[in-house]
Parts: structure tokens; sequence; C-alpha cells
């Protein structure tokens, strides 16, 4: 796991530019094969662009679900533009732009599979090209750039924003297609959800517990690198030697377990550490910064 997060942070760029042809390619499938077949909608702007198509495929101007998916993400690109960062944007726009040039170069085929089975692979298809793109640094365009705004803003997620707007989607799909297919969308939904969450585990914050005799070489060297505040316990004691060793405790995210078990490890290898997941936050906490 260590090796797999040095080579993604290595080679950086082609990680970000491979991320974003995977992302295209999932929810192109995804949308092709499963969603489109079984009258699923998908959640967010993409979700938002099917209903577009679908109220308009019987008009004189019809609007085809690349198009929308792309058009409704450019506001949101002037928004990451100006209030995430430059890189990030730039690697978004890619991904929605290959999102969107795939969905019409994939022709849907001639399928037959149940709506369930359409539900659940393609949540599953598209949760993992959205998860590896967030792993890799980037985003997929709509709800998330929002997401990441709220956050870095107020420390909360928008969680019922989010909520409201996929029920939205449900509605539509139970008033469009009918009401089991309704219970399809929102399954497909929640699963998608799960996948990412899975997947896409770098925004997770973790307790690290540090039981040391070199304390002041491993708080110089987490202060540079990774500029984490820590909380120091003097005059702890080991049972086994009756050594004097002092404890540390830092929060920090899951993105910076690679860096922590390297200062750690190359400081002090005898040290006790110990990481748990963290519930919540209360007080200060600088999330780590998008690029």
């Amino acid at each position: 796991m260590d090796q797999l997060e040095h080579l993604t942070r290595r080679y950086n760029i082609f990680t970000r530019l491979s991320a974003a042809f995977l992302y295209g390619l999932a929810v192109s499938v995804a949308l092709n094969f499963f969603w489109r077949p079984g009258h699923i909608y998908s959640s967010g702007i993409t979700g938002f662009a099917q209903l577009i198509e679908t109220m308009t495929q019987h008009s004189a101007v019809k609007l085809s679900t690349s198009l929308m998916f792309f058009a409704l993400n450019v506001p949101l690109f002037v928004l990451g533009w100006f209030k995430i960062g430059h890189k990030f944007t730039f690697f978004t726009i890619i991904s929605v732009l290959v999102g969107a040039v795939m969905m019409k170069a994939i022709h849907p085929i001639s399928v037959n599979f149940d709506p369930m089975i359409c539900a659940i692979f393609g949540g599953v298809i598209n949760g993992v090209g959205t998860g590896l793109a967030l792993k890799a640094g980037i985003s997929t365009g709509g709800l998330d750039i929002v997401d990441i705004i709220l956050r870095k803003k107020t420390g909360r997620s928008f969680g019922t924003i989010n909520i409201a707007i996929n029920m939205v989607i449900v509605l539509a799909s139970g008033l469009v297609f009918g009401w089991p297919r309704a219970l399809y969308t929102a399954l497909n939904i929640f699963i998608n959800g799960r996948v990412i969450d899975a997947v896409y585990t770098q925004h997770q914050k973790m307790q690290v517990l540090v039981v040391t005799e070199r304390p002041e070489a491993i708080i110089d060297h987490v202060q540079d690198v990774m500029h984490r505040g820590i909380t120091i316990i003097h005059d702890a004691e080991g049972a086994y030697g009756h050594t004097e060793k002092t404890v540390l405790l830092t929060i920090i995210d899951r993105y910076d377990m690679y860096d922590i078990h390297r200062i750690i490890t190359e400081i002090d290898p005898y040290a006790f550490v110990s990481v748990s997941e963290v519930v919540r936050i209360y007080g200060r906490f600088k999330e780590r910064k998008v690029v």
C-alpha cells in the first residue's frame, strides 16, 4: 500500500490523466450499458443531464446527456477555478470532457438486463470510476466541487443538499418511467455512494498515537512536512522496560498516512504507533489543501 501511494505521488500528472480517462470510460459504460437501457437515472449532475435529455427527446431541440453533462458543469468549473485551485479545476475539466466525449463515442448496445442488474452494475462501475478519480486528486465535476467549497468554508459536508437533489431525480424517475424504476434509481444512487466511499478513503480523519523516545525529531518532521498540530504528553513510562517515553497525539487525513509512517519509521523504528478512525472532530482542523 505504501509503495502504491509512493508511485501515485511520484507520477502525479500521469496518475491524474489516467484517472480522468478511467472515470470517463466508467461513466459512459454505466450510462450506455446499464442506466439508459434500464431507464435508471444517475445521481447529481449526470442525473440532471439525463432528465433534460428525457424532457427534450420529443421536442424540436434535442439535448443529449453528454452535451448537458458538460454544459451543466461549466458554471462549476468557474467556481472551482476561483474558490479551490487552478490545477484541480484543470484536471476536473479534463475528466468531465473525457466523460462527455465517451458518452457519445461509446454507442449503446442492445441489452435486455433486468432493471435490478442495471441499477447494481451501473452504480458499482460509476462508483469505482468516481472513487479512483477522487483518489487521484481530481474531481468528476458537479456536486463534488460544491462539497469541497462548503467543507473548506464551514467544515461541514453538504449531505442534506445532496440528498434533496437526488430525491428530485428519484421522483422524476418515478413520474417518467414508473415507481418501480424510481426504486431502482434510488438503489443505484445508494450503491454508487457506498462504492465511492469504499474506494475513496483519503478524506477520512485518522487519530495517530505515537509512543516514542525521540519526540523532538518526530514533531519537527511532522510539522515541516505535513503542517499538523501535535499534542505532547510527557513523563510516560513503558511497563515492560520502565523507560521514560513521550506520547504524541495528532489528527491527520488518511492521505497523510504514507508521510507520517515514513517519518516515524525513519526516526524511531521502535516507536509504538496506534491508528484509529475518527468519527467527528470539534475545534480547529486544517483540511488538506486541494490543488
